[in-house]
Order: C-alpha cells, then sequence, then structure tokens
C-alpha cells in the first residue's frame, strides 16, 4: 500500500469513527483524574491499550531517579500526595521496518471542575450539545488522548504496519508541571525521534513554543501594634503594596520590551502581553485592630523563548531590592524572596524540523484552512523533549477555548480532525513497512 492511499484510508475510517470517540471520551471524563489521583484515569486507558493488545509499560515516578535532572522541581501534587499509586503508562507500537520513531504523548490530568454547580449540567458527564461536547478535560486533554487512541486503532484495523515504532504515551501531573509525568517516561527510556502532544491549540494550528513559569514568594515584614496605637507600629500591607507597585512597573515595562509573535498568533489580544508577573495570593495579619506585622505575597512569572530562568529571577530580584532601598523601613528589615513550586524553562521548536512540516502539512489538508505558528504563553510538557532531549515536538489538537474554565467544550469535529491529523502524520513520519 502506497502512502498516499494509506492516508486517504485512515482518513475516511476515522472520520466515520464518531460513535468509537464519543465512547472513549465518555468514559475518560466520567473518571474524576484530578491532579493527583490520576489512577481512575489511567485505568481506563489501561483497558483500552489491553483492548488494542498493545504492550504495556507501567511504573510510579521516582523523586529519588528524577531530583538531579535540570528539569527536576518538587511539583505541589508531589508535595501533597506523593507519587505511590501515580503509574504513568506507555504503550509500544512495535514498527516493521527501520523507520524513525514517534511518541504520540498526553497527560490524563485534568484541573477540577469547581465550582461544580455553576456548570450547565454535570463536568464528570460527557453532554453533547450539536457538533459541541462539554466536560472535564474534553478539549485539556482527554480528548486528545481519546483521538491518539482512535487513530492507532483505526491504524491496525486498516491493515497498516509503520516502519518505525510508535510510543503512546499516558501521562500524570502535567498540570502541575509534569515532572513525575512525562519528564519521568523519557528518564524511562522512551525517548523518540519526534513527537505529537495534542493538547488543545485549534489546529490547523500548530503549537512550536511553550513560555518559562515560575513561581515565587515575596515575605514583607512590618511591625506589629494595637490598632489605637498603629503610628507605633509598621503596616506590613503598606510596605507591601510598594513592593507590589515596582513589580507592577516591571511587568509594564517588560511587556513592552519582549515580543514573540507566536503568542499571539492565534489570539491577537495576548499582542503586548507575551509576558506577565501575577501576584495571585496575598495573605497577612491576624487581627483587625492589629497593625499587621507580616504579608506574604505569592507570585507567577511568566515569559516567551529567549530568556534564561537566571534572568528573570534577577529582574525579580533586583526590583524587590531596588524598591526595598528606597523605603527607610525596608532598607533596614528588607523583603524576603523565595523561588516555590513551578521553575520550567521556555522552548522553541525550528518551523522546518520534519515533523513541524508533517503535522502542518496534514492539518491544512484535512482540514482545507492556513494555520499559523503558535506557543510561548503557556508552559507545555513539550518542553522536556526539546530542551533536554532535542527532540522535535509539536503541539497538535483540537479546538478548546475554555480549558480549565466553567464548561469546558469541543467539537467532535475538531477531535476527529485531530485524530486524522495524528495517524497521517505518524504514517508520513514512521513510514510504511514494506
Amino acid at each position: 500500500m502506497d502512502t498516499q492511499t494509506a492516508k486517504t484510508r485512515v482518513e475516511g475510517s476515522i472520520a466515520a469513527s464518531e460513535r468509537e470517540l464519543l465512547e472513549i471520551l465518555e468514559r475518560l471524563v466520567a473518571a474524576k483524574s484530578i491532579t493527583g489521583n490520576e489512577y481512575c484515569g489511567q485505568a481506563v486507558m489501561l483497558e483500552e491499550f489491553d483492548r488494542l493488545g498493545l504492550e504495556v509499560d507501567t511504573w510510579e515516578p521516582s523523586v529519588d531517579a528524577l531530583e538531579d535532572h535540570p528539569g527536576f522541581f518538587r511539583t505541589s501534587s508531589y508535595d501533597e500526595c506523593g507519587y505511590e499509586g501515580r503509574e504513568n503508562a506507555v504503550a509500544t507500537v512495535s514498527g516493521a521496518g527501520d523507520g524513525p520513531t514517534l511518541a504520540l504523548s498526553g497527560h490524563i490530568d485534568v484541573v477540577p471542575a469547581a465550582p461544580e454547580s455553576a456548570w450547565e449540567s454535570d463536568p464528570w458527564t460527557l453532554r453533547r450539545d450539536g457538533d459541541e461536547i462539554y466536560g472535564r478535560g474534553v478539549s485539556d486533554m482527554k480528548g486528545g488522548l481519546a483521538a491518539i487512541l482512535l487513530a492507532v486503532d483505526v491504524l491496525a484495523e486498516e491493515g497498516i504496519d509503520l516502519a518505525g515504532d510508535l510510543y503512546v504515551q499516558s501521562t500524570i501531573e502535567e498540570e502541575a508541571g509534569g515532572v513525575g509525568g512525562l519528564l519521568s517516561v523519557l528518564e524511562r527510556g522512551y525517548v523518540p525521534d519526534a513527537a505529537i502532544i495534542p493538547e488543545p491549540f485549534g489546529l490547523p494550528n500548530v503549537g512550536i513554543a511553550s513560555a518559562g513559569v515560575m513561581f515565587f514568594d515575596v515575605t514583607v515584614p512590618g511591625k506589629k501594634a494595637h490598632a489605637a496605637w498603629g503610628h507605633q507600629g509598621v503596616s506590613a500591607f503598606d510596605k507591601a503594596s510598594h513592593i507590589a507597585s515596582a513589580l507592577n512597573e516591571l511587568n509594564d515595562q517588560r511587556q513592552a520590551t519582549i515580543d514573540f509573535p507566536p503568542a499571539y498568533g492565534a489570539d491577537p489580544s495576548l499582542e503586548g502581553h507575551v509576558t506577565n508577573i501575577n501576584i495571585g495570593v496575598v495573605e497577612g495579619g491576624d487581627w483587625p485592630a492589629s497593625v499587621p506585622a507580616e504579608v506574604l505575597m505569592k507570585g507567577r512569572v511568566g515569559w516567551p523563548p529567549g530568556e534564561s530562568r537566571a534572568d528573570v529571577r534577577d529582574a525579580i530580584e533586583s526590583t524587590i531590592e531596588n524598591a526595598a532601598s528606597e523605603d527607610e523601613w525596608l532598607a533596614e528589615n528588607p523583603p524576603t524572596i523565595e523561588w516555590t513550586g513551578w521553575n520550567a524553562a521556555p522552548h522553541e521548536v525550528p518551523r522546518d524540523a520534519e515533523i513541524v512540516e508533517i503535522v502542518t502539512q496534514n492539518a491544512e489538508s484535512i482540514i482545507g484552512e492556513d494555520g499559523t505558528f503558535v506557543g510561548g504563553n503557556a508552559a507545555l510538557d513539550e518542553r522536556f523533549y526539546k530542551r533536554y532531549y532535542d527532540v522535535p515536538v509539536v503541539t497538535a489538537g483540537p479546538y478548546g477555548p475554555n480549558l480549565h474554565g466553567v464548561d469546558e467544550y469541543t467539537t467532535v469535529t475538531s477531535l476527529l480532525e485531530t485524530a486524522q491529523t495524528l495517524a497521517t502524520s505518524a504514517i508520513d513520519y514512521c513510514g510504511i513497512a514494506e
């Protein structure tokens, strides 16, 4: 069978497999695999791997085995739940020749659905309205996993033997940083020649980059006093506001000078906002009639490819130090900054990489529209492939404008198109065995 005939056959077979796709996705959505408790979702994936007759490897991640890796950091889900009972799963479709190896990878964990009362229907029950389907994870990214399974199933049904191996990876804790997930998979030895992750970037757009993301805590001291003698104290809230104002100014400066067009390729409103510093949590004080003695501000900084983590840390730390030096109290009682949780570096894949060109051509042909290169405004598992193993990777997945939100949705059409893109790209990249 020649390549074009094989691609035409799998496209048609996938287009006629709507029922099979939705049956898989319904079971995946029903599994409440919130980050830290992925086992129920992985159980569904293992059942599907067994149905497809695939060789499967499962294991719990080990911090001891990962902590010396440059991409390692302790994730919040590990601190809260550990890794016991949280297995990764990799199924191997062995190639029948000597073609290159391709990974189709996705994460099984989802974010919470709270407040569930705000959803139009139960977030853990797949609901369809015309072409739209609703439920937690339908776009991010159980829909992508369902598309992977359908693509693999149809390739087998059509009797298409790839020349290269295909790794089908279902990983944990991507939403918390992916260290125990995809990084553990790669460290276990499942390093392909190229990879595709069907995150919801909206084909025919193809993702070629991700953002760096780091979390930080700033502790600002004050001096406690009774409010009636407040002049004898120093409000940590007031001093924290001074630091927050300096960080806001830094954010404005960075947004005015840092540009990365792929970050707003699919969303023009992001132009001028490709980097951001956000104070998301403020904690302090213990009594309304007391001047607060300490305030803790928890923040996040995100940025596109172009800066190192050290560069960004230096910018934030020097801003805080300079702001403190301008204040008489803070100059003598300086704030402290601690880098905690997320510690992800950005990545970018060359646009002329073979897998990028293959996926782009197939997606545009299947959908009948031109796409654009996107990415660089959010941290992704893709960084592990490119930064640490030099594996070219693309993000190629369904429509998903409301991921993490109430009434998360995608479309049946975009999931089928994703499966078609995955299957045809596997044929082109791995080749067909003689």
